[in-house]
């Protein structure tokens, strides 16, 4: 299932009337706006790129790849071809070019078929995803939502989703696994968007409208 503007009406419509703290976000906050990016290997590279680092910093580096892989691009084949100095060169730490070369290489042998993804169970995509190097279940479901638009995707390990279900529940303390699980059992099946509801509580979300 992906995202379309009236499965966030869908969405919004149930979790106001399931979670009375979603409810008062959602008076607050207005319309949920997040928009997916289809460019699948795109989304990955990124993702890889900001591991521990900085926006400010993951951009950098992204521009500068983008001009050394130019003017082909940063694609799966490019990618692959070029060596790892080149990498580094780029600002990316030797672990990082070493993650990429493995994403490269698992794409363009259709290891990892991007392209078929969208037609596989949310659990299916994370188990091919997890098995390059460098991707997590993390990195998996971000890649869920914010390139496959899947709208019942709970990250219960994403440190601003468990900050602001403990800002908004007033909490003593962030909330473990269980916990988390057991809550949001009523906003199924639109645990994403309740998601970005307590991420946009504390900041801007990326690939989100700005209002």
């Amino acid at each position: 299932m992906t995202e379309s503007s009236s499965d966030y009406g869908k969405a919004q419509r149930h979790l106001a009337r399931r979670d009375e703290v979603l409810k008062n976000l959602i008076r607050l906050i207005g319309p949920c706006t997040l928009r997916h990016n289809p460019n699948r290997f795109t989304v990955l590279v990124n993702s890889i790129i900001s591991q521990q680092i900085s926006t400010k910093a993951a951009t950098a580096i992204r521009g500068r790849l983008e001009r050394a892989l130019a003017p082909q691009g940063i694609t799966p084949l490019r990618l692959a071809r070029t060596p790892p100095a080149r990498l580094r060169e780029v600002g990316l730490s030797r672990q990082k070019a070493s993650y990429l070369h493995d994403l490269a290489d698992k794409v363009h042998r259709r290891a990892l078929p991007l392209d078929m993804l969208h037609e596989l169970a949310d659990e299916e995509v994370i188990a091919h995803l997890v098995d390059v190097k460098g991707i997590g279940r993390w990195t998996a479901q971000m890649f869920l939502i914010f390139s496959l638009g899947r709208l019942d995707v709970l990250p219960i390990d994403d440190f601003g989703f468990r900050v602001g279900v403990q800002k908004h529940y007033r909490l003593r303390k962030t909330p473990d696994r269980k916990r988390l699980t057991d809550l949001a059992e009523a906003w199924r099946p639109y645990r994403t968007v309740a998601t970005w509801y307590f991420w946009r509580s504390l900041g801007n979300v990326p690939q989100s409208e700005k209002r």
